[in-house]
């Protein structure tokens, strides 16, 4: 295994990555104004934003899953027992000892056992759990007269909202991994140029240089 700079990041990866951020932003933004966090915006300018974010990730996030499965890169996102202990020990207490990181990226395998688990989880429990109570949200004249919509509508509020607040956990854990190990620059880079330092074996080194030299340098 040799140690090389490799694009693992394709363009739709960082357009997809970088626009989900935004519209993320936007929403929690919103969001909290609808809660009466803060009035940046008037309650209808929030709903109008909420809503108009909501439906432009929905839609990228549809596509990204799409996007995933054509593509075969959902492989990236399926977390393995091996090595996860070594990824926790790092995490709980080795970082704060100057200890190396445990798992080194592959071709692939972009993400480590613990990146893969909070990502799959990210795609698969919470994404799906804010869109499905939005939309019962977003549709409540559709349903209103049932017997105890209202309490329906509060229930949905309720796990509407500690989705929302579940994905700002992630947001924020996310930034802070940022700042530990390398520098915040090297580890935003990738996702800005696409490149990063893989292990190869000598099979893919030999595939990339001759099939596509333009991911490798």
């Amino acid at each position: 295994m040799t140690l090389q700079r490799v694009k693992i990041f394709s363009r739709f990866e960082r357009f997809w990555h970088w626009s989900q951020m935004l519209l993320i932003v936007v929403l929690l933004v919103t969001g909290f104004g609808l809660h009466g966090f803060h009035d940046i915006f008037t309650f209808e300018q929030a709903v109008t934003l909420h809503t108009a974010a909501a439906m432009v990730l929905l839609f990228l996030w549809l596509f990204a899953t799409f996007w995933l499965f054509t593509t075969r890169s959902w492989r990236h996102f399926i977390p393995s027992l091996s090595g996860m202990w070594g990824v926790l020990r790092f995490y709980s207490f080795g970082i704060f000892k100057g200890e190396r990181h445990p798992y080194r990226k592959a071709y692939w395998r972009k993400h480590n056992p613990l990146q893969a688990l909070a990502y799959l989880m990210l795609k698969i429990v919470l994404f799906p759990a804010i869109w499905i109570t939005g939309l019962i949200y977003l549709f409540y004249f559709a349903w209103r007269d049932i017997p105890d919509a209202a309490q329906w509508l509060h229930l949905v509020a309720l796990i509407h909202t500690g989705a929302a607040f579940a994905i700002l956990t992630f947001v924020l854990v996310h930034v802070y991994m940022l700042t530990t190990g390398h520098s915040f620059r090297e580890h935003l880079m990738p996702m800005i140029t696409g490149f990063d330092e893989v292990d190869l074996t000598p099979e893919e080194e030999a595939y990339l240089r001759k099939d596509q030299p333009q991911d490798i340098r």
